[in-house]
């Protein structure tokens, strides 16, 4: 059957086919890959953003060697937060002969001024660097998480000190709640938006339009989440891939049909499923990139119907 008609034929959840290894990727080095701009502020990154999160639980040596690839690819974005396991004392080791060439996403998930004030400083002296260039509060979930972070001794005290103090460039957020992306884009002036841009949570779940909209009225620059992304894992089923704690799509044509659609969205870059078997397929799309079609776009309309998506607003 040819792969088309068979994408044609297909629904998300009958979708068995593995995806195949690209641990060593047939990547010409040096070649690079498309960069664009980051809202207004002057920077320019890789459309593919490197998620750290993929280092976890492997040795030194892997690391230095994924790292040393990526940025030979072409790519000068790297995301990491604490909470991704040993992940951030991977990619700091490994990232140290690349640190003035690139582009260091950090987060934190503490809410209060102190547990954050902690946190960054721990984050910096893992990576031996005065500054982070994009630092995010990191998955607000809750209207009442925005809420907290903006409140007396809340966490935002540190992030605006921390940037007169130069050690942080831009200040940004990352969600997984509508709402409470809305709120906090209304209550700071905020650098960037980390935010799934999924087709699925998009087509079948209201789940990142009012987002999206909102961030370009702003001039934000925004980052996608969750692109390859699939739906939730079944109660008592195991991941198929140890960083990812998600379904992601695992046919090859759709995988990178998916990305394509984040990507012809006004995105500055899209960071794949912690995986580097989708991190090297996700830098061979962005070699080749050419946005979606109306027909692609009916295509993975359909394919999102009846599938429950990763995330889905309330009002959906």
């Amino acid at each position: 059957m040819k792969r088309r008609k068979f994408i044609e034929n297909a629904t998300l959840g009958g979708l068995a086919i593995g995806l195949s290894s690209f641990d060593k990727p047939n990547l010409t080095d040096g070649e690079g890959i498309p960069r664009r701009s980051l809202g207004k502020t002057g920077e320019n990154l890789s459309i593919i953003g490197f998620g750290g999160i993929m280092l976890n639980d492997f040795p030194q040596e892997y690391a230095n060697e994924l790292v040393a690839k990526a940025f030979d690819a072409g790519i000068n974005y790297f995301d990491i937060a604490p909470s991704y396991g040993n992940a951030q004392s991977k990619l700091g080791p490994a990232l140290k002969s690349y640190r003035d060439r690139c582009f260091l996403a950090c987060k934190t998930a503490e809410r209060d001024a102190s547990g954050a004030e902690k946190q960054l400083n721990e984050s910096l002296s893992v990576f031996n660097t005065d500054h982070f260039d994009l630092y995010q509060l990191h998955a607000l979930s809750s209207t009442d998480d925005v809420e907290k972070v903006f409140g007396a001794g809340g966490a935002m005290e540190v992030f605006t000190r921390a940037k007169q103090q130069g050690k942080v460039r831009f200040l940004g957020f990352s969600a997984h709640s509508v709402d409470a992306a809305l709120l906090a884009m209304q209550k700071f002036d905020f650098d960037t938006i980390l935010f799934p841009i999924n087709f699925n949570c998009w087509n079948n779940g209201d789940f990142g339009p009012q987002v999206y909209e909102t961030a370009k009225s702003k001039g934000m620059g925004i980052l996608a989440l969750k692109a390859m992304a699939h739906t939730l894992l079944k109660e008592g089923e195991k991941k198929p891939y140890k960083n990812v704690w998600y379904r992601p799509v695992q046919d090859d044509e759709l995988a990178r049909l998916a990305l394509r659609y984040t990507l012809s969205k006004d995105v500055t870059a899209a960071v794949p499923p912690g995986d580097a078997g989708f991190f090297w397929k996700a830098v061979e799309v962005a070699r080749d990139f050419k946005p979606v079609t109306t027909a692609e776009l009916d295509l993975l309309e359909k394919l999102a119907s009846g599938n429950p998506p990763l995330f889905k607003h309330p009002t959906a």
